[in-house]
């Protein structure tokens, strides 16, 4: 295993590194193995989680690449990067190259075309155990906007990345491994683009991670023209500032993560960003030192968690097998089952935190609050530790990002509605016999000193119950 550095809180920062003679903002200027490997580096220093790496420019008019070529120029950048510990994400289209690339050690696979670029690509995905960040596009950029028309650009965009997200299902990729890009940029206008800016919570709505890549695109240029002395910002990288405020209000609105070209001043916009939000700026930023979180290099075995798609906050992921029979039948006797076939093993997963919109109340609805989940599986382990195999037992990591992604889901009035939804999820997984789940609201509007509040709900799998 290798160690992620991340903030504890806040999204996952993506640091731009095309290995490319012709990207529209540092075409060349990492073109060799030994400056593209560095800049990697240096990208991680600076605060970048993943750094992406394409081989091949997918800016209007470029020319396209031939797949051995391609991975010629940013295979052994990986290889390097991730012997260093730093996490990879490739940026292609094709499903050969992403192959490759998740074999010399990437973790995620960033497709702009969402996988209609390449009919290989989903199987690619599924087989290498990757996260796959499913772009959205019409096909290839086209400068002119003739596909850029849209009844209503949102509603579109978010339907279109549905039946994408659906596909990708359909051919073996694991929901908690999909990641949505509205694809700003490609096929959208400036004012479409801002349109989805705006509603990133609806995109967010569909139960998956969003990425936000807005980083020194037109849009910004078509902004920064209109303002006074607009001349002096012709240039990409007089988009950075711009991009660094897009990136603060897209953590506010809730997006999973940035992909940036500048990635201090993105650090330090989300920096800001946390301490704009905290009631103790001091504290928030103690609170915020980079934390260690791990990451599994998926061609061996699935993930044990999507790179910083859920916080732990003060959180306990543990196996635990108790052999005593009274703790056997204690559990039991309060889940409600049969003491001849709960073992007592349990896989507890604590203080998951996510942010969601669920209230009574109007303001609930509309900023958001911290939900904190607490979940105990009833799963029989004796198996999984005999063989050491992590399929005859409960992926944690994969557990947690369908909690996140089941929080995260449309808005209701209840926390008991919440609970029912992640214990409905929880009981789905294979071997658990029963689940329980406790749903924390510590923000919760109670006009008193609390410390907090919470529902907890115990099920069993449908068929048992019958």
């Amino acid at each position: 295993m290798t160690i992620l550095q991340k903030h504890a809180d806040g999204p996952v920062v993506f640091g731009v590194l095309n290995v490319t003679p012709d990207s529209f903002s540092d075409g060349g200027r990492y073109l060799g193995a030994e400056a593209a490997i560095a800049r990697g580096k240096e990208l991680a220093a600076q605060g970048a989680d993943v750094i992406d790496i394409g081989g091949e420019s997918t800016r209007p008019g470029a020319a396209p690449v031939p797949h051995d070529e391609e991975q010629r120029r940013i295979v052994p950048v990986i290889r390097a990067l991730t012997a260093e510990g730093i996490a990879v994400s490739v940026d292609t289209i094709h499903a050969a190259t992403a192959r490759e690339a998740v074999a010399a050690g990437a973790r995620i696979i960033n497709d702009v075309s969402g996988g209609l670029a390449d009919p290989e690509m989903y199987r690619a995905v599924a087989e290498t155990g990757a996260t796959y960040v499913i772009g959205h596009w019409r096909g290839i950029p086209d400068p002119g906007h003739d596909r850029s028309v849209y009844a209503e650009v949102v509603t579109e965009v978010r339907a279109e990345l549905a039946r994408l997200a659906e596909a990708a299902l359909a051919a073996g990729v694991a929901r908690s491994r999909i990641v949505l890009d509205p694809g700003l940029g490609f096929d959208k206008t400036a004012p479409q683009g801002w349109a989805l800016l705006r509603e990133v919570d609806r995109l967010a709505s569909l139960g998956y991670p969003v990425l936000i890549g807005v980083s020194r695109k037109r849009m910004l240029a078509e902004l920064l023209a209109e303002l006074p002395g607009g001349s002096i910002h012709a240039g990409p990288e007089s988009r950075d500032l711009v991009t660094a405020v897009v990136s603060a209000l897209a953590a506010r609105a809730g997006a999973w993560g940035v992909r940036v070209h500048d990635v201090p001043g993105t650090v330090q916009a989300l920096a800001v960003e946390r301490a704009w939000g905290a009631a103790d700026p001091l504290s928030a930023a103690a609170a915020h030192a980079p934390s260690a979180v791990r990451v599994t290099p998926p061609t061996h075995r699935p993930s044990s968690g999507m790179d910083g798609s859920a916080r732990l906050a003060d959180a306990d992921a543990r196996e635990t097998v108790h052999s005593s029979a009274s703790a056997s039948a204690s559990a039991s006797a309060s889940a409600g089952t049969d003491t001849d076939t709960d073992t007592g093993d349990r896989i507890t997963l604590t203080g998951l935190e996510v942010y969601a919109h669920h209230g009574v109340f109007d303001f609930e609805r509309e900023t958001g609050q911290r939900f904190i989940v607490d979940v105990e599986l009833a799963v029989p382990l004796g198996a999984a530790a005999g063989a050491d195999d992590l399929a005859r037992t409960v992926n944690y990591g994969d557990l947690a990002e369908a909690v996140v992604a089941a929080v995260r889901r449309d808005p209701v009035d209840l926390i008991e509605t919440v609970a029912e939804r992640v214990a409905d999820i929880a009981v789905g997984f294979a071997g658990v016999r029963f689940a329980r789940v406790t749903v924390h609201k510590p923000d919760a509007p109670i006009q008193a000193t609390f410390a907090d509040v919470a529902v907890t709900v115990v099920r069993t799998p449908r068929e048992e119950a019958r």
